[in-house]
């Protein structure tokens, strides 16, 4: 199967089935996209596929093959991914850090789409879970770099819309195959 990562074409061999973050961290050795509660709930997992935030976790490879897929491991290639791990350094939004690359590519898809975002945008798009609390922090950052100058915008304003739905999709997905495997006895 035939991938899009960070604009570069790779091949690779597994099930179609098989989630996306497994194909980046066991047969691509990409582990900066993390693991988090595997349900498409906390956003540890986040990547961005066409522009829009996606959890990775519950996310089958077939269904993004071809499409562009972006990692945190190039995410400071992209002019709105730079600025926002700048903000995120300058706020000092990091604790632990083990969500925060995943937090970074949802406001990182958010400003693409949103170059100044109001609280409530802010509040929507960031619903990745911190068990840090770097909440605030976050948000200040996003203010920042939305006061500071416009973010390029490379989709659609309803991409936002977009992004939530397929959130909220991967999100039922996942707890349908879930139920699905624990109905067979796969879990």
């Amino acid at each position: 199967m035939k991938l899009k990562i960070n604009d570069k074409d790779i091949e690779v061999e597994t099930d179609g089935d098989v989630p996306l973050l497994w194909v980046l961290r066991d047969n691509l050795g990409m582990t900066g996209t993390k693991y988090g509660c595997g349900l498409a709930q906390c956003g540890a997992c986040s990547v961005m596929v066409d522009g829009v935030v996606t959890r990775s976790c519950v996310t089958p490879v077939e269904s993004v093959a071809g499409r562009a897929i972006t990692t945190i491991e190039s995410i400071e290639e992209d002019p709105v991914g730079k600025k926002v791990v700048e903000a995120w350094v300058r706020h000092q939004v990091p604790q632990c850090g083990y969500c925060q690359s995943g937090q970074v590519m949802a406001a990182t898809s958010l400003l693409k789409q949103s170059a100044h975002p109001g609280d409530d945008e802010i509040r929507a798009a960031m619903i990745n879970l911190c068990r840090c609390g770097t909440y605030n922090a976050i948000r200040a950052a996003m203010h920042d770099i939305a006061t500071a100058e416009s973010a390029s915008a490379d989709v659609s304003a309803g991409a936002v819309a977009a992004g939530g739905a397929a959130v909220a999709a991967a999100a039922v997905a996942g707890a349908a195959l879930l139920r699905s495997k624990d109905s067979k006895g796969d879990a």
